[in-house]
């Protein structure tokens, strides 16, 4: 199954096809910074299943640390995806997938909060271990 989202504009268009690796929230500060929420809604990716299907020409990339390389639109500035090439995924940032059913697993970088949430999901300090991180779920 494809779904199809768009940035701010409706200029560029991203497929993404099949289901995603997982997904949750991230509470971390530069994605904080990023989405200008408290929090930021994620689906990871294998890089196969995504494609630009159209407006490639006004996708640009900023990359603060190697771990992520975050896609926008040139055009309207709207936050469309990261690349994560440490893991292998790509973070096709919920909100811009309309037709997927957002179904989070988890809350990674907890230990960086500024909003408590109590939906019973796992919460990680930081990464899973599989990822890097330490895998410790802290406990509210």
């Amino acid at each position: 199954m494809d779904h199809i989202g768009n940035c701010f504009c409706g200029t560029v268009e991203v497929t993404v096809t099949g289901s995603p690796e997982a997904m949750g929230y991230c509470h971390c500060r530069s994605c904080r910074s990023w989405s200008g929420g408290p929090v930021n809604a994620f689906s990871l990716w294998k890089p196969e299943a995504v494609r630009i299907t159209a407006g490639a020409n006004h996708v640009a990339t900023f990359a603060k640390t190697e771990m992520s390389q975050r896609k926008y639109c040139t055009k309207c500035g709207g936050h469309l995806m990261a690349n994560h090439p440490p893991i292998n995924l790509v973070d096709v940032f919920a909100a811009t997938i309309p037709t997927l059913a957002f179904t989070p697993g988890v809350h990674v970088n907890y230990a960086e909060t500024v909003l408590p949430m109590r939906d019973g999901l796992p919460k990680l300090k930081d990464f899973p271990s599989e990822f890097g991180g330490s895998g410790e779920v802290i406990t509210d």
